[in-house]
């Protein structure tokens, strides 16, 4: 049995059945705290940038016109409750040069990803992108792991589509920064000599 859309739920919150937000939160309540870890990168800021996000969302459900996915919106108010936190905190983002780091050297970095087994390199992925500047992390997760569309993270995030992609490739790019230090450099070294 199908449950019902999230429109069904925000139509009965709005009516006054505030239980019906409990669904809505069980719904997406994973999603907007790993995106907060990863933007926030701490488990107990992660946690209270979510619950704020719900509490902005319940309060404002008037406000969700439609005009884009529900989860769109939800994305939107999760990322600038993380980036009032951490502007309030003040946290040095992580930086990383990308430079010298052309195309080809991240070719040979996701190339070597898909030699790795399936956990160990999720495992992988995760442990680097919480090296990445939160919003970085935030990006690629929307993207690659929420598979959201330019358009959609457009939305989230209050840029154009194009500006979005020129995000993700430059937040790619630091990720195989990240990863070439952090997976073993013989296993990348014997790839590229591979290719050669």
């Amino acid at each position: 049995m199908a449950l019902p859309n999230d429109q069904y739920y925000i139509d009965r919150i709005i009516k006054g059945d505030t239980q019906a937000f409990a669904p809505l939160v069980d719904r997406y309540k994973n999603l907007v705290y790993t995106l907060a870890l990863q933007m926030v990168k701490n488990t107990d800021e992660a946690e209270e940038a979510a619950q704020d996000t719900f509490i902005k969302v319940f309060r404002s459900l008037e406000k969700f016109k439609g005009e884009s996915k529900f989860s769109t919106w939800i994305y939107r108010v999760a990322y600038n409750t993380c980036l009032d936190r951490i502007k309030k905190h003040k946290t040095a983002p992580f930086a990383v040069a990308i430079d010298d780091y052309g195309t080809r050297q991240l070719r040979a970095t996701e190339n070597v990803l898909d030699t790795l087994a399936e956990e160990e390199r999720l495992r992988a992925v995760q442990e680097c992108l919480q090296q990445l500047p939160g919003e970085d992390a935030f990006l690629l997760t929307l993207y690659y792991f929420e598979e959201q569309s330019l358009e959609e993270i457009a939305k989230v995030i209050g840029i154009k589509p194009n500006n979005v992609k020129i995000k993700l490739f430059r937040c790619r790019k630091k990720l195989g920064e990240i990863m070439r230090t952090k997976l073993e450099p013989e296993i990348i070294s014997e790839y590229e000599r591979g290719r050669k």
